[in-house]
């Protein structure tokens, strides 16, 4: 579904949910060091959502968390699968 709203904006995936998440007033801080994705990070602003489009993308939200409980995160349990974790 995300697909097909990016294609009928010609946009990607990412950038769909980046508009969507500017265009309900959310905070959005995108992180790259790719300087063609930063570049596709940025280019959301030439077009918005219609309503259809936002609500077909809030209810795909099942309020079922699909990573870990923040909560339970830690140092010490991250670090094993961290790819930047010194030796």
């Amino acid at each position: 579904m995300i697909l097909g709203i990016a294609g009928s904006h010609g946009k990607s995936a990412a950038q769909v949910m980046l508009r969507w998440a500017i265009q309900q007033g959310r905070s959005v801080i995108p992180k790259s060091v790719r300087p063609a994705r930063i570049a596709e990070n940025f280019a959301v602003f030439d077009f918005d959502l219609s309503a259809d489009e936002l609500s077909a993308i809030d209810a795909l939200d099942t309020t079922q968390r699909g990573g870990p409980n923040p909560e339970d995160v830690t140092l010490e349990s991250s670090a094993a699968s961290s790819p930047r974790r010194d030796p």
